[in-house]
Protein backbone atom coordinates (compact mmCIF):
# COMPACT_ATOMS: atom_id res chain seq x y z
CA UNK A 1 0.00 0.00 0.00
CA UNK A 2 1.27 3.38 -0.76
CA UNK A 3 -0.29 6.60 0.58
CA UNK A 4 0.40 10.02 -0.72
CA UNK A 5 -1.08 13.31 1.13
CA UNK A 6 -2.43 16.69 -0.48
CA UNK A 7 -2.93 19.26 1.50
CA UNK A 8 -5.45 21.74 0.62
CA UNK A 9 -6.70 24.99 1.51
CA UNK A 10 -8.89 25.35 5.15
CA UNK A 11 -6.95 22.57 7.31
CA UNK A 12 -8.01 20.19 4.82
CA UNK A 13 -6.16 17.36 2.77
CA UNK A 14 -6.75 14.69 0.91
CA UNK A 15 -5.13 11.11 0.74
CA UNK A 16 -4.43 9.11 -1.76
CA UNK A 17 -4.00 5.27 -1.25
CA UNK A 18 -3.27 2.86 -3.50
CA UNK A 19 -3.58 -1.02 -2.44
CA UNK A 20 -2.52 -4.25 -4.23
CA UNK A 21 -4.87 -5.28 -6.91
CA UNK A 22 -4.32 -9.22 -4.74
CA UNK A 23 -5.71 -7.34 -1.59
CA UNK A 24 -9.27 -6.84 -3.83
CA UNK A 25 -8.91 -10.34 -4.93
CA UNK A 26 -9.05 -11.62 -1.77
CA UNK A 27 -11.80 -9.61 -0.63
CA UNK A 28 -14.33 -10.13 -3.91
CA UNK A 29 -13.67 -14.08 -3.26
CA UNK A 30 -14.80 -13.53 -0.23
CA UNK A 31 -17.65 -11.41 -1.33
CA UNK A 32 -18.52 -14.30 -4.10
CA UNK A 33 -18.28 -17.11 -0.93
CA UNK A 34 -20.80 -15.10 0.89
CA UNK A 35 -23.04 -14.16 -1.86
CA UNK A 36 -23.78 -17.12 -3.40
CA UNK A 37 -26.08 -18.55 -1.95
CA UNK A 38 -28.41 -15.76 -2.97
CA UNK A 39 -27.87 -15.81 -6.53
CA UNK A 40 -29.69 -18.38 -9.38
CA UNK A 41 -27.91 -19.29 -12.21
CA UNK A 42 -29.84 -21.48 -15.13
CA UNK A 43 -28.19 -24.56 -15.14
CA UNK A 44 -26.71 -24.50 -11.71
CA UNK A 45 -28.26 -24.90 -8.63
CA UNK A 46 -28.74 -22.42 -6.26
CA UNK A 47 -25.39 -21.16 -4.57
CA UNK A 48 -23.55 -24.01 -6.94
CA UNK A 49 -22.32 -21.61 -9.74
CA UNK A 50 -19.06 -20.89 -10.03
CA UNK A 51 -17.58 -17.03 -9.67
CA UNK A 52 -16.52 -17.14 -13.36
CA UNK A 53 -19.96 -17.75 -14.64
CA UNK A 54 -21.42 -15.78 -12.17
CA UNK A 55 -18.98 -12.78 -13.34
CA UNK A 56 -19.37 -13.68 -17.01
CA UNK A 57 -23.28 -13.00 -17.02
CA UNK A 58 -23.45 -9.85 -14.31
CA UNK A 59 -20.01 -8.72 -15.52
CA UNK A 60 -16.23 -9.00 -13.90
CA UNK A 61 -16.65 -6.45 -11.53
CA UNK A 62 -19.75 -7.76 -9.99
CA UNK A 63 -18.09 -8.88 -6.21
CA UNK A 64 -15.84 -5.52 -6.58
CA UNK A 65 -17.88 -2.90 -4.80
CA UNK A 66 -18.28 -5.34 -1.84
CA UNK A 67 -15.00 -5.60 -1.95
CA UNK A 68 -13.60 -1.98 -2.45
CA UNK A 69 -15.45 -1.41 0.79
CA UNK A 70 -14.04 -4.10 2.67
CA UNK A 71 -10.13 -3.06 1.62
CA UNK A 72 -11.29 0.46 2.43
CA UNK A 73 -12.08 -0.43 6.00
CA UNK A 74 -9.31 -2.13 6.25
CA UNK A 75 -6.29 -0.11 4.60
CA UNK A 76 -7.72 3.19 5.48
CA UNK A 77 -6.83 3.17 9.33
CA UNK A 78 -3.12 1.96 8.00
CA UNK A 79 -2.89 4.60 5.51
CA UNK A 80 -3.52 7.55 8.57
CA UNK A 81 -0.51 5.61 10.35
CA UNK A 82 1.70 5.64 7.27
CA UNK A 83 0.44 9.63 6.37
CA UNK A 84 1.57 10.74 9.48
CA UNK A 85 -1.13 13.63 9.73
CA UNK A 86 -3.13 14.75 12.83
CA UNK A 87 -6.43 13.53 11.05
CA UNK A 88 -9.37 15.49 13.19
CA UNK A 89 -12.36 14.00 11.34
CA UNK A 90 -14.05 11.17 8.84
CA UNK A 91 -12.95 10.79 5.61
CA UNK A 92 -15.21 11.39 2.34
CA UNK A 93 -14.46 8.33 0.51
CA UNK A 94 -13.95 8.73 -3.65
CA UNK A 95 -13.01 5.59 -5.35
CA UNK A 96 -10.55 6.83 -8.46
CA UNK A 97 -9.82 3.40 -9.94
CA UNK A 98 -11.58 -0.41 -8.88
CA UNK A 99 -10.78 -2.70 -12.29
CA UNK A 100 -9.19 -6.03 -12.72
CA UNK A 101 -5.69 -6.41 -12.78
CA UNK A 102 -5.10 -2.53 -11.97
CA UNK A 103 -3.85 -1.18 -8.27
CA UNK A 104 -7.26 -0.11 -6.30
CA UNK A 105 -6.80 3.35 -5.91
CA UNK A 106 -9.36 5.69 -3.61
CA UNK A 107 -8.81 9.54 -1.90
CA UNK A 108 -10.14 10.51 1.40
CA UNK A 109 -10.46 13.79 1.44
CA UNK A 110 -10.19 15.18 5.44
CA UNK A 111 -9.74 17.52 8.05
CA UNK A 112 -6.33 18.45 9.41
CA UNK A 113 -5.52 19.37 13.30
CA UNK A 114 -6.01 23.31 12.71
CA UNK A 115 -3.12 25.71 13.83
CA UNK A 116 -4.05 27.33 17.01
CA UNK A 117 -2.40 30.67 17.99
CA UNK A 118 -2.92 30.98 21.42
CA UNK A 119 -3.66 34.56 23.31
CA UNK A 120 -2.38 35.66 26.55
CA UNK A 121 -3.40 32.72 29.28
CA UNK A 122 -1.67 34.10 32.01
CA UNK A 123 -3.83 37.37 33.92
CA UNK A 124 -7.51 36.73 32.38
CA UNK A 125 -10.01 38.05 34.57
CA UNK A 126 -12.53 36.36 36.24
CA UNK A 127 -15.93 37.88 37.63
CA UNK A 128 -15.65 37.15 41.43
CA UNK A 129 -18.00 34.54 42.65
CA UNK A 130 -18.82 34.55 46.71
CA UNK A 131 -19.15 31.09 48.26
CA UNK A 132 -19.64 32.01 51.46
CA UNK A 133 -23.56 29.62 53.11
CA UNK A 134 -25.75 31.93 54.72
CA UNK A 135 -27.80 30.52 57.44
CA UNK A 136 -30.97 31.12 55.13
CA UNK A 137 -29.45 28.25 52.67
CA UNK A 138 -28.59 25.61 55.26
CA UNK A 139 -32.28 25.86 56.76
CA UNK A 140 -33.65 25.65 53.84
CA UNK A 141 -31.84 22.44 52.79
CA UNK A 142 -32.49 20.75 55.98
CA UNK A 143 -36.36 21.86 55.18
CA UNK A 144 -35.86 20.49 51.86
CA UNK A 145 -35.03 16.85 53.72
CA UNK A 146 -37.90 17.02 55.94
CA UNK A 147 -40.05 17.25 52.94
CA UNK A 148 -38.32 14.39 51.53
CA UNK A 149 -39.07 12.37 54.62
CA UNK A 150 -42.77 13.35 55.12
CA UNK A 151 -45.32 10.93 55.33
CA UNK A 152 -48.79 10.63 53.31
CA UNK A 153 -51.74 11.05 55.90
CA UNK A 154 -55.17 9.79 54.02
CA UNK A 155 -57.30 12.83 54.70
CA UNK A 156 -61.30 12.32 54.78
CA UNK A 157 -62.67 15.47 56.47
CA UNK A 158 -61.90 17.96 54.03
CA UNK A 159 -61.41 18.86 50.55
CA UNK A 160 -58.87 18.74 48.56
CA UNK A 161 -56.39 21.75 48.34
CA UNK A 162 -52.69 22.98 46.57
CA UNK A 163 -50.27 20.84 47.97
CA UNK A 164 -52.13 17.34 48.76
CA UNK A 165 -52.10 14.10 46.46
CA UNK A 166 -54.96 12.62 45.30
CA UNK A 167 -56.18 9.92 43.68
CA UNK A 168 -59.07 10.03 40.53
CA UNK A 169 -60.60 7.94 37.69
CA UNK A 170 -60.79 10.38 34.47
CA UNK A 171 -62.02 10.17 30.99
CA UNK A 172 -61.04 12.66 28.51
CA UNK A 173 -63.16 13.98 25.76
CA UNK A 174 -63.14 16.11 22.71
CA UNK A 175 -66.28 17.40 20.61
CA UNK A 176 -67.90 14.59 23.20
CA UNK A 177 -65.41 11.84 21.69
CA UNK A 178 -63.03 9.94 24.12
CA UNK A 179 -59.37 10.01 22.47
CA UNK A 180 -56.82 7.52 23.26
CA UNK A 181 -54.76 7.84 26.67
CA UNK A 182 -57.56 10.35 27.58
CA UNK A 183 -59.05 7.83 30.29
CA UNK A 184 -57.61 6.43 33.56
CA UNK A 185 -58.24 4.85 37.09
CA UNK A 186 -56.33 5.39 39.70
CA UNK A 187 -54.43 8.18 38.16
CA UNK A 188 -52.28 9.81 41.29
CA UNK A 189 -51.65 13.16 41.47
CA UNK A 190 -49.89 15.92 43.29
CA UNK A 191 -51.88 19.23 43.03
CA UNK A 192 -49.51 22.14 42.44
CA UNK A 193 -46.95 20.40 40.61
CA UNK A 194 -48.74 21.15 36.74
CA UNK A 195 -47.79 17.23 36.07
CA UNK A 196 -51.75 17.90 34.31
CA UNK A 197 -51.86 20.26 31.19
CA UNK A 198 -53.59 23.82 31.30
CA UNK A 199 -55.26 23.92 35.08
CA UNK A 200 -56.51 20.76 35.65
CA UNK A 201 -54.81 20.31 38.81
CA UNK A 202 -56.79 23.81 39.83
CA UNK A 203 -60.37 22.25 39.03
CA UNK A 204 -60.03 19.64 41.20
CA UNK A 205 -59.12 21.39 44.25
CA UNK A 206 -62.14 22.05 46.62
CA UNK A 207 -63.65 19.07 46.08
CA UNK A 208 -64.15 16.09 48.46
CA UNK A 209 -63.61 12.37 48.03
CA UNK A 210 -66.65 10.98 46.52
CA UNK A 211 -67.48 14.11 44.12
CA UNK A 212 -67.83 13.53 40.53
CA UNK A 213 -67.23 16.64 38.36
CA UNK A 214 -66.09 18.08 34.87
CA UNK A 215 -62.61 19.68 34.09
CA UNK A 216 -62.31 21.57 31.21
CA UNK A 217 -59.07 22.55 29.83
CA UNK A 218 -57.27 23.36 26.49
CA UNK A 219 -54.40 21.34 24.84
CA UNK A 220 -51.36 23.83 24.10
CA UNK A 221 -51.18 24.78 20.63
CA UNK A 222 -47.77 22.86 20.32
CA UNK A 223 -48.96 19.60 22.02
CA UNK A 224 -46.61 16.78 21.04
CA UNK A 225 -50.04 15.04 19.56
CA UNK A 226 -50.98 16.82 16.92
CA UNK A 227 -54.51 16.08 16.69
CA UNK A 228 -55.09 17.44 20.26
CA UNK A 229 -53.15 20.47 19.80
CA UNK A 230 -55.09 23.71 20.35
CA UNK A 231 -57.83 21.83 21.20
CA UNK A 232 -60.54 22.15 24.37
CA UNK A 233 -61.23 19.26 26.23
CA UNK A 234 -63.70 17.59 29.27
CA UNK A 235 -62.52 15.39 31.66
CA UNK A 236 -65.04 13.43 33.85
CA UNK A 237 -63.46 13.01 37.02
CA UNK A 238 -64.35 11.27 40.26
CA UNK A 239 -62.01 12.20 43.12
CA UNK A 240 -61.14 8.47 45.28
CA UNK A 241 -58.89 9.93 47.42
CA UNK A 242 -56.42 12.41 49.23
CA UNK A 243 -53.83 12.52 51.44
CA UNK A 244 -51.27 14.91 52.29
CA UNK A 245 -48.04 14.93 53.68
CA UNK A 246 -46.43 15.04 57.33
CA UNK A 247 -43.26 16.60 57.89
CA UNK A 248 -41.36 15.29 60.47
CA UNK A 249 -39.88 17.62 63.26
CA UNK A 250 -35.85 18.36 62.96
CA UNK A 251 -34.92 16.46 65.75
CA UNK A 252 -31.92 13.95 67.11
CA UNK A 253 -34.17 10.85 66.43
CA UNK A 254 -34.86 12.10 62.85
CA UNK A 255 -31.10 12.85 62.09
CA UNK A 256 -30.14 9.08 63.08
CA UNK A 257 -32.70 7.61 61.09
CA UNK A 258 -32.04 9.60 57.82
CA UNK A 259 -27.72 9.82 58.32
CA UNK A 260 -25.18 8.81 59.86
CA UNK A 261 -24.90 11.62 62.55
CA UNK A 262 -26.48 11.44 65.89
CA UNK A 263 -27.27 15.08 66.67
CA UNK A 264 -29.21 18.24 64.95
CA UNK A 265 -26.14 19.86 65.02
CA UNK A 266 -23.98 17.31 63.54
CA UNK A 267 -26.35 17.12 60.82
CA UNK A 268 -26.47 20.73 60.24
CA UNK A 269 -22.72 21.32 60.32
CA UNK A 270 -22.46 18.40 57.85
CA UNK A 271 -25.12 20.06 55.23
CA UNK A 272 -23.25 23.24 55.51
CA UNK A 273 -20.09 21.98 54.37
CA UNK A 274 -21.98 19.99 51.34
CA UNK A 275 -23.21 23.53 50.64
CA UNK A 276 -19.67 25.11 50.79
CA UNK A 277 -18.14 22.27 49.14
CA UNK A 278 -20.76 22.59 46.19
CA UNK A 279 -20.47 26.12 46.08
CA UNK A 280 -16.33 26.08 45.98
CA UNK A 281 -17.15 23.36 42.78
CA UNK A 282 -19.77 25.88 40.94
CA UNK A 283 -17.38 28.84 41.58
CA UNK A 284 -14.33 26.91 40.06
CA UNK A 285 -16.72 25.79 37.36
CA UNK A 286 -17.90 28.95 36.50
CA UNK A 287 -14.28 30.86 36.64
CA UNK A 288 -13.15 27.71 34.04
CA UNK A 289 -15.82 28.78 31.46
CA UNK A 290 -15.18 32.33 31.70
CA UNK A 291 -11.72 32.06 31.46
CA UNK A 292 -11.48 29.37 28.75
CA UNK A 293 -14.01 31.36 26.51
CA UNK A 294 -11.75 34.71 27.34
CA UNK A 295 -9.25 32.91 26.14
CA UNK A 296 -10.84 31.39 22.87
CA UNK A 297 -11.97 34.73 21.99
CA UNK A 298 -8.26 35.88 22.44
CA UNK A 299 -7.19 32.71 19.77
CA UNK A 300 -6.64 32.59 16.21
CA UNK A 301 -7.95 29.52 14.77
CA UNK A 302 -10.26 28.33 11.84
CA UNK A 303 -12.02 24.84 12.05
CA UNK A 304 -12.43 23.10 9.25
CA UNK A 305 -16.05 22.26 8.41
CA UNK A 306 -15.66 18.29 8.57
CA UNK A 307 -13.95 18.60 11.82
CA UNK A 308 -17.20 20.16 13.27
CA UNK A 309 -19.56 18.01 11.51
CA UNK A 310 -17.92 15.11 13.07
CA UNK A 311 -17.73 16.49 16.38
CA UNK A 312 -21.43 16.98 15.77
CA UNK A 313 -22.25 13.67 15.03
CA UNK A 314 -20.52 12.49 17.99
CA UNK A 315 -22.63 14.29 20.23
CA UNK A 316 -25.76 13.01 18.70
CA UNK A 317 -24.32 9.70 19.51
CA UNK A 318 -23.75 10.28 23.08
CA UNK A 319 -27.38 12.18 23.46
CA UNK A 320 -28.48 8.90 21.16
CA UNK A 321 -26.84 6.61 24.35
CA UNK A 322 -28.20 8.93 26.93
CA UNK A 323 -31.81 8.57 25.86
CA UNK A 324 -31.94 4.55 25.46
CA UNK A 325 -30.32 4.26 29.26
CA UNK A 326 -33.70 6.10 29.79
CA UNK A 327 -35.66 3.49 27.66
CA UNK A 328 -36.21 6.39 24.80
CA UNK A 329 -34.60 6.24 21.76
CA UNK A 330 -33.22 9.05 19.27
CA UNK A 331 -36.02 8.39 16.77
CA UNK A 332 -38.82 8.00 19.32
CA UNK A 333 -37.67 11.65 21.63
CA UNK A 334 -37.35 13.12 17.07
CA UNK A 335 -41.04 12.29 16.89
CA UNK A 336 -42.04 13.45 20.03
CA UNK A 337 -40.82 16.74 19.38
CA UNK A 338 -40.99 16.93 15.71
CA UNK A 339 -37.67 17.62 15.31
CA UNK A 340 -35.58 15.59 12.40
CA UNK A 341 -31.88 14.65 12.08
CA UNK A 342 -31.06 17.89 10.30
CA UNK A 343 -32.47 20.19 12.78
CA UNK A 344 -30.73 17.86 15.14
CA UNK A 345 -27.87 17.88 13.91
CA UNK A 346 -27.85 21.86 13.09
CA UNK A 347 -28.53 22.81 16.61
CA UNK A 348 -25.53 19.92 17.84
CA UNK A 349 -23.23 22.15 15.48
CA UNK A 350 -22.55 25.31 17.72
CA UNK A 351 -22.01 23.35 20.96
CA UNK A 352 -19.65 21.01 18.41
CA UNK A 353 -17.72 24.43 17.62
CA UNK A 354 -17.54 25.80 20.85
CA UNK A 355 -16.27 22.40 22.21
CA UNK A 356 -13.55 22.04 19.60
CA UNK A 357 -12.51 25.65 20.01
CA UNK A 358 -12.15 25.16 24.15
CA UNK A 359 -10.18 21.56 23.48
CA UNK A 360 -7.49 23.14 20.63
CA UNK A 361 -6.81 26.15 22.51
CA UNK A 362 -6.53 24.35 25.75
CA UNK A 363 -3.95 21.71 23.64
CA UNK A 364 -2.18 24.53 22.47
CA UNK A 365 -1.35 26.05 26.34
CA UNK A 366 -0.70 22.42 27.20
CA UNK A 367 1.74 22.60 24.41
CA UNK A 368 2.99 25.85 24.89
CA UNK A 369 3.63 25.13 28.63
CA UNK A 370 5.56 21.31 27.83
CA UNK A 371 2.68 19.75 30.17
CA UNK A 372 3.52 16.06 29.88
CA UNK A 373 1.49 12.84 32.08
CA UNK A 374 3.42 10.55 33.65
CA UNK A 375 2.92 6.48 33.84
CA UNK A 376 1.83 7.06 37.15
CA UNK A 377 -0.69 10.12 36.78
CA UNK A 378 -2.19 7.65 33.38
CA UNK A 379 -2.50 4.64 35.92
CA UNK A 380 -4.08 6.47 38.29
CA UNK A 381 -6.71 8.03 35.73
CA UNK A 382 -6.94 4.05 34.33
CA UNK A 383 -7.23 3.01 38.09
CA UNK A 384 -10.54 5.28 38.39
CA UNK A 385 -12.01 4.10 35.11
CA UNK A 386 -11.96 0.99 36.38
CA UNK A 387 -13.60 1.11 39.45
CA UNK A 388 -16.46 2.84 37.66
CA UNK A 389 -17.08 -0.45 35.95
CA UNK A 390 -15.80 -2.44 38.67
CA UNK A 391 -12.95 -4.15 37.19
CA UNK A 392 -9.35 -4.80 37.76
CA UNK A 393 -6.89 -2.53 36.65
CA UNK A 394 -5.62 -4.91 34.35
CA UNK A 395 -8.78 -5.69 32.61
CA UNK A 396 -9.11 -2.43 31.90
CA UNK A 397 -5.94 -2.02 30.43
CA UNK A 398 -6.67 -4.66 27.79
CA UNK A 399 -9.32 -2.64 26.99
CA UNK A 400 -8.11 0.25 26.25
CA UNK A 401 -6.80 0.92 22.29
CA UNK A 402 -4.12 2.91 21.58
CA UNK A 403 -7.12 5.78 20.15
CA UNK A 404 -8.24 5.50 23.51
CA UNK A 405 -5.00 6.06 25.50
CA UNK A 406 -3.71 9.13 23.14
CA UNK A 407 -7.93 10.67 24.11
CA UNK A 408 -6.76 9.96 27.98
CA UNK A 409 -3.44 12.04 27.86
CA UNK A 410 -4.64 14.56 26.32
CA UNK A 411 -7.85 14.93 28.62
CA UNK A 412 -5.33 14.91 31.30
CA UNK A 413 -2.99 17.69 29.91
CA UNK A 414 -5.97 19.93 29.47
CA UNK A 415 -6.80 19.58 33.06
CA UNK A 416 -3.08 20.65 34.19
CA UNK A 417 -3.70 23.49 31.29
CA UNK A 418 -6.59 24.65 33.22
CA UNK A 419 -5.27 24.52 36.28
CA UNK A 420 -2.62 26.79 35.46
CA UNK A 421 -4.75 29.30 33.37
CA UNK A 422 -7.58 29.09 36.86
CA UNK A 423 -4.02 29.26 39.20
CA UNK A 424 -3.13 32.97 36.89
CA UNK A 425 -6.48 34.28 36.83
CA UNK A 426 -7.09 37.19 38.44
CA UNK A 427 -10.58 38.41 39.74
CA UNK A 428 -12.11 41.74 37.91
CA UNK A 429 -12.97 43.84 40.55
CA UNK A 430 -14.73 46.41 38.51
CA UNK A 431 -17.46 43.43 38.17
CA UNK A 432 -20.38 43.02 40.40
CA UNK A 433 -19.56 39.63 42.79
CA UNK A 434 -21.93 36.94 41.80
CA UNK A 435 -23.09 34.26 44.43
CA UNK A 436 -22.19 30.81 43.96
CA UNK A 437 -25.05 28.33 42.78
CA UNK A 438 -26.02 26.00 45.27
CA UNK A 439 -27.49 23.17 43.25
CA UNK A 440 -28.88 20.09 44.49
CA UNK A 441 -27.16 17.14 43.13
CA UNK A 442 -24.02 16.93 46.14
CA UNK A 443 -26.35 17.78 48.29
CA UNK A 444 -28.77 14.60 47.65
CA UNK A 445 -25.82 12.08 47.51
CA UNK A 446 -24.22 13.95 50.72
CA UNK A 447 -27.13 13.71 52.83
CA UNK A 448 -29.06 10.64 53.22
CA UNK A 449 -25.56 8.73 53.86
CA UNK A 450 -27.02 5.75 54.85
CA UNK A 451 -30.09 3.78 57.11
CA UNK A 452 -28.76 2.58 60.64
CA UNK A 453 -30.18 -1.54 60.54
Amino acid sequence: MSVQVEKLEHSMAKLTIEVPFEEVEKAAQKAYLRQRSNISIPGFRKGKAPRAIIEKMYGQTVFYEEAAESVINVSYPDAVKESGEDIVSRPTIDVEQLEKDKPFIYTAEVALKPPVEVGKYKGIKVEPVDTTVTDEEVEEEIGNELKKNARQVEISDRPAKNGDIVYIDYSGSVDGEIFDGGTAEDQRLELGTHTFIDNFEEQIEGHSIGDEFDVNVTFPEKYQEKSLAGKAAVFEVKLKGITEKQIPELDDDFVSDVSEFETVDEFRADIRKTLEDRKTVAARNKKEDEAVKALVEDSRLEIPRAMIDTEADQLIQNYDNRLRSQGLGLSQYMKYTGMTIDSLRGDMKEQAKLNIESRLVLEAVADAENITISDEEYEEELQKMADSYSMPLDNMKNLITESEKKAIDTDLRIKKAVDIIIENSVEDKTKKTVKADVGDEVIEKKIVKKKKA
